[in-house]
């Protein structure tokens, strides 16, 4: 059967925890950190690169029963806005790989391997991987450089130094055309191949791309390695509030909240004027001293020109969270005469949160007119307002 474009991503999730075992802790997958299992962040992240159309959740085959319907429950709780699946794994990393890459809906052409040990990925890395794939890579991996001399060892003696400028450190997610890397898993099977990484089994058939990985996406290992996900950094509340204003009587068609409002004025805007996610993107800047979005995204860019503005927010979001600032609610108004905006607020607020990666509940949107004053009362433009609240890492 044919495969189609669209980018799923599956999350290991299958390992047995055994040297955490030894420490009281049992599988890594479902430690919480932060309210919620391991495995979620990373299905959080990648829910929050716009091409990902759907998750393969992997897990150990006693827990996949209890695991659905955990994730059903979170999925619900957090508009988590994606298609998912859960599959059982196998005895080895691969083996789950491949039962994972069996789950996969036909209309899935492109796939991202990646590890719920890996929970500080950041989804900037996943959108790098997505550009290789756009840009014609068959494969496409992130890495960091090595800093440490590494020397090959056997039988207690050095028998060699490798060169350390040609050693990279490899992370996950992997990106992959998804049938090579279906392809790959069965010859590995066949011929009794094992292999630390997907990228190892495909280097044969294809080059593979590097992209830069991040420090920050280190694997939760050993119980030392514990210590990441409670660092002792100190947490302190911060917000961030924002303005947009556009113009009425342009050829963009009105969108807020990256929901289409039919019928509604066309608005005059360099990108696609979202007045709704400007103010929310000016509000997460606020948040971390970040500056507002002109100076990130300037009318005069061409780049600029049409651009979806949920790729904007995004970006600003993966700044915020750089920064250390974790998003706790947001609050925002719609200030128009025209159009009505009631009909469309619970989409504009289930999108939003979607974006942020919060529960619906923990986004407000109103909306209000000036009454017929002003230039939103003569009907000449719209204007939104936001304030986000969150915890910032010190």
């Amino acid at each position: 059967m044919p495969l189609g474009t669209d980018i799923w991503a599956v999350i290991v999730a299958a390992g047995s925890g055994s040297r955490l075992a030894s420490a009281g802790l049992g599988p890594k997958q479902y430690l919480r950190w932060r309210g919620v299992p391991l495995f979620w962040h990373s299905a959080r992240t990648l829910s929050r690169v716009a091409r990902v159309r759907g998750l393969v959740l992997v897990f150990p085959p006693a827990d996949v029963q209890a695991m659905e319907a955990e994730v059903a429950e979170l999925a619900r709780a957090e508009g988590l806005g994606l298609s998912w699946r859960v599959a059982a794994g196998g005895a080895r990393r691969q083996d789950s790989v491949r039962l994972g890459l069996a789950a996969l809906p036909p209309e899935c052409g492109f796939v991202l391997v990646h590890d719920a040990a890996r929970p500080f990925a950041s989804a900037a890395l996943t959108q790098r991987l997505v550009e290789a794939l756009d840009r014609g890579a068959r494969a496409a991996i992130p890495a960091v450089a090595v800093k440490d001399t590494v020397k090959r060892v056997a039988g207690g003696l050095v028998g060699e130094t490798l060169p350390r400028a040609e050693l990279v450190a490899v992370q996950t997610p992997q990106a992959f055309v998804r049938d090579m890397l279906e392809t790959a898993h069965a010859e590995a099977l066949a011929r009794g191949l094992e292999a630390t990484d997907d990228a190892s089994l495909v280097e044969g058939a294809c080059p593979v791309a590097v992209i830069e990985g991040e420090e920050a996406n280190v694997k939760i290992t050993t119980a030392e390695d514990l210590a990441l996900l409670n660092d002792g950094r100190r947490t302190i509340p911060c917000a961030g509030w924002g303005y947009d204003v556009h113009r009425y009587g342009g050829e963009r068609p009105l969108v807020l909240g990256g929901v289409p409002i039919p019928g509604g004025p066309g608005v005059v805007a360099h990108s696609d004027g979202d007045v709704l996610l400007h103010a929310l993107a000016d509000a997460l800047l606020g948040a971390f001293g970040g500056g507002d979005i002109g100076q990130h995204f300037p009318d005069t860019d061409p780049r600029w020109a049409g651009a979806d503005s949920a790729v904007l927010l995004l970006e600003v979001l993966a700044q915020a969270r750089a920064a250390g600032v974790e998003v706790v609610q947001a609050d925002l108004t719609v200030v128009a005469q025209v159009p009505r905006i009631s009909p469309h607020r619970e989409a504009i607020a289930a999108n939003v949160a979607n974006l942020l990666g919060l529960p619906r509940a923990r986004v407000n949107v109103k909306a209000t007119t000036e009454e017929g004053l002003g230039f939103t009362g003569e009907k000449l433009g719209i204007k939104a307002v936001a304030l986000v609240s969150g915890l910032r890492s010190l």
